[in-house]
């Protein structure tokens, strides 16, 4: 019996085969398709998804500014930051986020950041998601291929 056959092989980051996909997020739900875009940059709809390695995509989401959200939860989802002064706490509401300039922006990436791990290896990956407002993007010599979300689970 040939034990090598058994062998389960890690991905490293020399290894990883790392792809460019693009993400239209016209009438997405928000939290949807965070966790949609959490999984491809971790690389969990991979077949050799290794957890301690930066193997998923880059992803580049366009028409963030399109998003939608269920519910009342425009104005009464509340994020709270916190400048590490006396009374420094403040509470955003994404109707607040989305009003300012990037907003859409920044709301995605937030919503994605909190679905990554919480170390150096999820800041890594979040520096692989690219946010755009509008349709175009600045990744077209990259040759990124379309995706559709919907078709992952």
């Amino acid at each position: 019996m040939d034990t090598l056959s058994y062998k389960t092989i890690s991905v490293n980051k020399e290894t990883a085969t790392k792809e460019w996909v693009v993400v239209d997020a016209t009438d997405q739900v928000l939290g949807r398709l965070g966790t949609k875009v959490a999984k491809l940059l971790r690389g969990k709809y991979k077949p050799n998804f290794t957890p301690n390695a930066d193997c998923g995509d880059n992803v580049i989401i366009i028409n963030a500014d399109k998003i939608q959200l269920t519910g009342k939860k425009m104005s009464d989802r509340i994020y709270l930051t916190f400048s590490g002064y006396p009374g420094g706490q403040k509470e955003l509401t994404p109707a607040s986020i989305l009003a300012k300039p990037n907003g859409a922006e920044k709301l995605l990436k937030r919503v994605v950041k909190g679905m990554l791990p919480k170390n150096k290896l999820g800041a890594r990956q979040l520096n692989n998601l690219y946010v755009y407002a509008g349709a175009e993007h600045k990744q077209e010599a990259q040759c990124p291929k379309s995706i559709d979300i919907n078709l992952y689970k």
